[in-house]
């Protein structure tokens, strides 16, 4: 919106054409969304405490966690809220890959919202069950990963890039619409388990989100992109400003997020955030940039997929309890050693990450 009127004001005066700058919208984009968090935090956890939507604690869990009971959830609205809005107002609304992007964060937040609603009104730790939760988001998923690729208009739109190594470039095809649902949907679901302690989940996301705004503002300049030797997309530097949105709306949540927590974000804040590094790595090509920076998402994915496999074969566990930071809880961690330490890894890996940029 205020894109729009920028554009506007440039005919009364030309110094309202630094809003055209990508990079000063991104950074517009961060504190806006970050400002509309420190104003509606306190409001929102005081209106979830109010209306008693208290998070509700699985007695299978870390006898620690049962502490946790009561405390407000679905804090995840102040963080769709923020990007939003600050989205609304910095972004190129006309731009088909924001539009994408903002599409599927609020469907997949949606799907949270139902599945916090059950949990909430029914006093069911499990919510909406598996089936149901992912046919829903197969299909949300499904429908942008073939939108993107019906509207790809470039081979390098649809192409498999392979970190540090410049020749490798694989063109996919209608492979393309399997990886990209499966980065969407696992990404998803990625951040959902490992969001089970106060702000264990929220600060890497809002790592990795803005190391992919340096991606996407590298893909979208053609000088920066033929300098990187890393395929060029014309529109995808707009991304950035949506990144921009998330660390800042990230940053706010954690304020109130931070151990202890005053508020927890919920699958709606969880799932959507994760859908969206997933279809923001899409288009901009770095979904095995994205399976590096987000390793911690990814080992507790892997803990639990080992966990529940090595049960069903075997009869035992690996783990104590997965996903993996209840394992180190259980091994006698302190809840914020566990939290800051798997930040430290996050730290680590997304500087890998970006090093792909420089080392090809």
């Amino acid at each position: 919106m205020l894109l729009w009127l920028a554009e506007y004001l440039i005919q009364i005066d030309s110094g309202f054409s630094v809003f055209r700058y990508l990079t000063l919208r991104t950074i517009f984009g961060v504190l806006t969304s970050l400002f509309i968090s420190f104003i509606l935090g306190p409001y929102l956890i005081r209106q979830l405490t109010s209306k008693q939507i208290g998070q509700s604690v699985r007695d299978d869990g870390p006898k620690s966690h049962l502490d946790k009971t009561g405390t407000p959830t679905m804090g995840g609205l102040l963080i769709l809220v923020s990007i939003m809005f600050s989205t609304l107002c910095w972004a190129d609304l006309t731009n088909r890959y924001v539009l994408v992007v903002a599409i599927v964060t609020l469907l997949f937040g949606v799907i949270g919202l139902i599945d916090d609603y059950k949990k909430v009104i029914y006093n069911n730790p499990k919510g909406l069950s598996a089936k149901y939760k992912y046919a829903s988001q197969s299909i949300v998923g499904l429908g942008a990963a073939f939108y993107l690729y019906q509207t790809a208009v470039l081979p390098a739109e649809t192409q498999l890039i392979v970190p540090f190594v410049k020749v490798l470039v694989f063109d996919l095809e209608w492979l393309y619409v399997v990886l990209a649902y499966f980065v969407i949907v696992g990404s998803s679901n990625a951040v959902n388990l490992t969001d089970g302690l106060d702000g264990l989940a929220i600060l890497p996301t809002v790592m990795v989100a803005g190391a992919l705004a340096i991606f996407a503002y590298a893909t979208g300049h053609v000088r920066f992109a033929e300098y990187l030797g890393i395929p060029y997309v014309p529109g995808v530097g707009e991304i950035a400003v949506f990144c921009g949105a998330i660390v800042g709306a990230g940053l706010g949540f954690l304020w109130f997020n931070t151990y202890p927590a005053q508020v927890f974000m919920g699958d709606i804040g969880a799932l959507s955030l994760g859908a969206a590094l997933g279809v923001v790595a899409v288009v901009t090509r770095q979904e095995l940039a994205l399976f590096i920076m987000g390793g911690v998402f990814v080992m507790e994915t892997v803990s639990v997929i080992l966990q529940v496999g090595s049960f069903k074969l075997t009869g035992k566990r690996i783990f104590r309890m997965a996903p993996l930071h209840h394992h180190y809880e259980l091994k006698g961690w302190p809840e914020p050693r566990v939290i800051v330490r798997f930040w430290i890894i996050t730290v680590i890996l997304v500087l890998v990450g970006l090093a792909s940029l420089k080392i090809r």
